[in-house]
């Protein structure tokens, strides 16, 4: 199972929920699995890659390949270690990898999770937005402008309003380093829709929602759900939660990743001559 991050954070989001699905999926006696949070690029200790290295640039400074080299170096990863297939789960940014691996990778594919994200690209105010602060990053140096991300809103949780995450949060992103928060922010600027890859998912699936959550409401993520209609989909909505459902309720999100694994192994030992 591959975790796949949030922006403006790395894999240290999913430490709780990491250890909620080791002890559940023990105590279900899951066949053991591998369990792995690698950070993205210019994340954590992810290395920036260069812009030599990023692919195409478009006119307003988007890295339209991105992306897809992104997803391709995730994939490289699994192969080199030997593994056949994985359960990929995404969470925010981290959907965008997942449905981009189910467009490039198909046959990687044992399962997957898409946790408060969508498939969709950037509208025009969106990807002007993501790049003005790529653009203030990197010339004035700063995280600055990606520290709301730790300040609550109104409508937000009792868990995000609470002074353990928001002390937690901000320790997350002041990690972070300019350069490669605006690379995070050009690539999702550039990424192309992936609405079209819903369809295509035949894998067993698992949809997560937090009710309190701005971008990606229950609305939104049912609809995403529905529009899996290849395969099978649980679908998981969660109270008093924002938009970092695994830090907020890392329980209840390894619940249902557990659950899913659990699908997962059923299903490949019933296809096993």
């Amino acid at each position: 199972m591959i975790l796949v991050h949030a922006f403006p954070v790395d894999h240290h989001m999913w430490d709780a929920c990491a250890a909620q699905i080791i002890k559940r999926a023990n105590a279900q006696r899951l066949d053991t699995f591998a369990l792995w949070a690698p950070d993205m690029p210019g994340a954590g200790d992810g290395p920036i890659p260069a812009v030599a290295d990023s692919g195409r640039i478009a006119a307003d400074g988007a890295y339209t390949d991105a992306l897809d080299l992104m997803t391709d170096a995730y994939a490289s990863l699994l192969r080199r270690a030997g593994y056949r297939k994985a359960v990929w789960v995404g969470l925010s940014m981290g959907g965008y990898v997942v449905m981009d691996m189910q467009r490039r990778h198909p046959d990687l594919i044992a399962g997957l999770a898409m946790c408060d994200t969508k498939a969709s690209a950037d509208g025009d105010t969106a990807r002007a937005n993501r790049l003005r602060i790529a653009d203030e990053c990197e010339h004035e140096r700063t995280i600055e402008p990606v520290m709301h991300f730790a300040q609550p809103q109104d409508g937000d949780s009792s868990i995000k309003r609470s002074d353990a995450f928001i002390k937690q949060m901000t320790a997350w992103i002041q990690a972070q380093s300019p350069e490669g928060i605006a690379w995070r922010q050009r690539m999702a600027a550039g990424r192309p829709d992936l609405g079209d890859q819903l369809a295509a998912v035949h894998a067993p699936a698992a949809v997560v929602s937090g009710e309190c959550d701005p971008s990606s409401p229950p609305e939104k993520m049912r609809a995403l759900a529905a529009a899996m209609t290849g395969t099978e989909v649980s679908f998981t909505q969660i109270p008093d939660c924002g938009h970092f459902s695994a830090v907020e309720h890392p329980d209840v999100v390894a619940e249902a990743l557990v659950n899913l694994m659990s699908r997962v192994q059923r299903l490949e030992c019933s296809e096993r001559p």
